[in-house]
């Protein structure tokens, strides 16, 4: 708004000054010019004053007779004008007549000279013309700029109403040359924004209702059960196994809600997120010592010797490593591969398994939150949500992530920019 008004303020004033100065200096030039009339005039008077009063008739009457401009003398007594102003010495006075004509007069000692009746000259009745011509052309201007602006502005608030009507796909289309196309362009990026968070939160709750209606219908079922299981006399071995189904869909219920929570404060990336100096060959040396006794797919791990550092969030990158790794574990046949190498600007940390792969239709929907690729191997576990999470994890460091699978052959790969701006955490 600050260029809107400053472009506004410029233009009236530049517009003021330019076409007052043009239509002054075109009056003064063709218009007004009574001081070139009046020297004669006053030229006459001079050489009068100098004479005695007895001599001026005589000099008037011994000049050439000019019919155009009559002139007289007369005694200062006789005149009188209506605006009780004194005659003055060298100055002369206009009088209006009635009849389209005006006199002049200058006083000379104890007398006044006058000339006329003179007609008044036609081009002084243009000067309210001029004035007029003036006020429209500054109106013009204005009118100029303010029209496209209140369109435009007009659009704005049309297009505000329509989305607050829950038309999430209202989109303002202006010219590049509009002074209000930041103000759309911002207005177009927060309603995409705004659009995707609500696809995400209809997708969300949906997914959501359907992950979590399987393990309720189940502690739903065991309530039902429970005096059965949990009466007097029941087999104490059967009653543990039946509790223990029931903490078994109480835990994959909260690992659930564990993981919307952390893939929805990944939503909104940070203005300044709080990185730091990572070690990301310690990182994943650490990581890959504490999933191994999980499962007997050795992992190997090749990196370099020296620390890897960038700038990164560290409990982060290690919950993006242990998704990966994780998983995995569920598809490896004999062994998993840890790798990480400085390629350029970032260091690219990649997770390579050797099992049955993951078809090629599904290898472009597998970072979708909630999608999962059935595997003869290990079925339709987990909620879909890990590789969502790692692509928002990467999206936070201003990375990516990237798959190659094949059968016999997958690889994920975190691209981890190695360079970036550091926040200190206070």
């Amino acid at each position: 708004m600050k260029r809107l008004f400053v472009s506004l303020y410029l233009l009236l004033c530049l517009s003021i000054l330019g076409i007052g100065w043009t239509l002054d200096s075109l009056w003064h030039h063709n218009v007004n010019d009574t001081a070139a009339e009046d020297a004669p005039f006053l030229a006459l008077a001079t050489i009068l004053a100098d004479m005695p009063p007895a001599e001026r008739a005589q000099h008037l009457k011994s000049l050439d007779n000019n019919q155009a401009l009559p002139m007289t003398l007369v005694d200062a007594s006789q005149v009188a004008l209506s605006s009780n102003e004194p005659l003055g010495g060298g100055k002369v006075f206009t009088i209006a007549l009635d009849d389209n004509k005006e006199m002049r007069l200058v006083r000379i000692g104890e007398q006044v000279l006058m000339a006329g009746p003179l007609e008044i000259d036609p081009r002084e009745s243009l000067r309210p013309l001029f004035t007029l011509f003036f006020y429209l052309m500054l109106a013009g201007v204005a009118l100029v700029w303010v029209w496209p602006l209140s369109r435009d502005i007009r659009i704005l608030r049309e297009a505000t109403e329509a989305f607050g009507r829950a038309k999430w796909d209202t989109r303002i289309t202006l010219s590049s040359r509009s002074q209000v196309a930041g103000l759309a362009d911002t207005f177009n990026e927060m309603a995409r924004h705004i659009s995707a968070l609500i696809d995400n939160q209809k997708h969300l709750t949906n997914a959501v209702s359907h992950e979590i209606r399987t393990p309720l219908a189940r502690l739903k079922f065991a309530l039902a059960l429970m005096p059965g299981y949990c009466g007097d006399g029941s087999d104490e071995e059967r009653r543990n196994a039946f509790l223990a189904d029931m903490q078994m869909d109480i835990k994959e219920m909260e690992q659930l809600l564990q993981e919307l929570l952390t893939f929805a404060s990944l939503e909104a990336p940070r203005e300044t997120p709080l990185f730091e100096q990572c070690n990301l060959s310690a990182l994943a040396r650490q990581t890959i010592a504490r999933l191994q006794s999980l499962n007997p797919v050795p992992i190997s791990f090749h990196g370099p010797q020296t620390d890897a550092i960038a700038p990164a969030d560290p409990s982060l990158i290690e919950r993006a490593l242990q998704n990966l790794i994780t998983n995995a574990q569920r598809f490896a046949k004999s062994s998993i591969d840890v790798r990480l190498i400085l390629e350029g600007d970032s260091w690219l940390l990649s997770v390579t398994d050797d099992g049955e792969g993951i078809p090629e239709l599904d290898q472009a929907k597998i970072f979708e939150p909630f999608y999962r690729v059935s595997s003869s191997q290990n079925g339709n576990k987990g909620h879909g949500l890990g590789l969502a999470i790692i692509k928002r994890i990467m999206q936070r460091h201003k990375g990516s992530v990237s798959l190659e699978s094949r059968p016999g052959h997958t690889c994920f790969s975190l691209h981890i920019p190695a360079k970036g701006q550091l926040h200190s955490q206070s």
